[in-house]
């Protein structure tokens, strides 16, 4: 089983200017240890699942892994996940291509339909992030069908077809992608989600990897074996080999409880999990680092 690392939480106890010397010394520690991948959230203000205020340091996603691209030379990186709201396909996709081009072909595409809800306006003072910008964000089924177009616009925008792409929401007149990715046919895509009609399905008919959540101590993911055989059963409709597909799990990590970790992440390796990722429930030190790449190896085996 690989093991990531999620840098979802910024509130480390330092003036602003410290922040990239800081996150830089621990994504270089991280890639030193032999850790396989590294995660941001791609969201403006920080989220109530944190267990942070919407005012705690939250960088923007994707400024942030070129940031770790420069610091790191062999782990690899990725959103978990960008919403499909937050950015036009075609820049996305330049985006995420860049980056796989300059971090050596390191790069993940994970993207998602966003909140499973319609969040409610807040007004003056939300901590709905969009709302709070100003940033579009429809309804979850416009969204859903967003989510398909884009994973059609990435088809074409990875491949040497240059042609027009014309859907309910986006029309693209000319998919040119210059320079195109390093890894070929494309980054692997990583389509996040425990929706059992519409995502896992996607997963199957579009995805290198699937994501899900098994956090049900903040109210995200459960029966996650279940989860496999939904998807398991998508990829039999639609002739998709399921071996094909990396499983990969979200899941909190808390530096005091490293044996119930340790169980944890047997038992998911033993469903078929392939690869975990750790969002903390504290930010990121040294100290917890080294105490968790002491268990590489034994995660490595599974």
């Amino acid at each position: 089983m690989k093991l990531g690392l999620a840098f979802s939480d910024f509130s480390w106890d330092v003036p602003t200017e410290r922040l990239g010397p800081l996150l830089a010394d621990l994504a270089g520690r991280a890639d030193d240890a032999g850790f396989d991948s590294l995660w941001v959230m791609d969201h403006f203000f920080q989220i109530y699942l944190s267990g942070r205020p919407p005012e705690s340091p939250l960088p923007e996603a994707y400024a942030t892994l070129g940031f770790l691209a420069a610091h790191t030379r062999r782990v690899r990186l990725g959103t978990l996940v960008t919403s499909v709201a937050y950015r036009h396909p075609g820049v996305l996709l330049k985006q995420v291509t860049s980056l796989d081009v300059f971090s050596g072909g390191r790069m993940y595409f994970g993207i998602g339909a966003g909140a499973h809800i319609d969040p409610e306006p807040m007004g003056p003072g939300t901590r709905w992030e969009a709302e709070g910008l100003g940033i579009p964000f429809p309804r979850l089924g416009e969204r859903f069908e967003r989510l398909e177009e884009t994973l059609r616009i990435a088809e074409l925008m990875w491949s040497e077809d240059q042609s027009v792409y014309e859907g309910k929401h986006y029309t693209l007149m000319r998919t040119l992608n210059s320079p195109n990715s390093i890894q070929r046919p494309h980054p692997p895509i990583l389509v996040a989600g425990g929706g059992e009609r519409k995502t896992l399905r996607m997963v199957a008919r579009y995805a290198d990897a699937c994501n899900i959540s098994d956090m049900p101590e903040i109210g995200l993911g459960n029966d996650v074996a279940h989860k496999l055989d939904v998807l398991r059963k998508h990829c039999a409709d639609l002739g998709r080999d399921y071996a094909e597909i990396e499983k990969t799990v979200g899941m909190r990590y808390d530096p005091e409880r490293v044996d119930r970790f340790r169980d944890r992440v047997h038992e998911l390796a033993e469903l078929g999990f392939d690869h975990a990722m750790l969002a903390p429930t504290v930010p990121w030190t040294a100290e917890s680092l080294a105490n968790l790449a002491e268990l590489l190896p034994e995660i490595h085996a599974l």
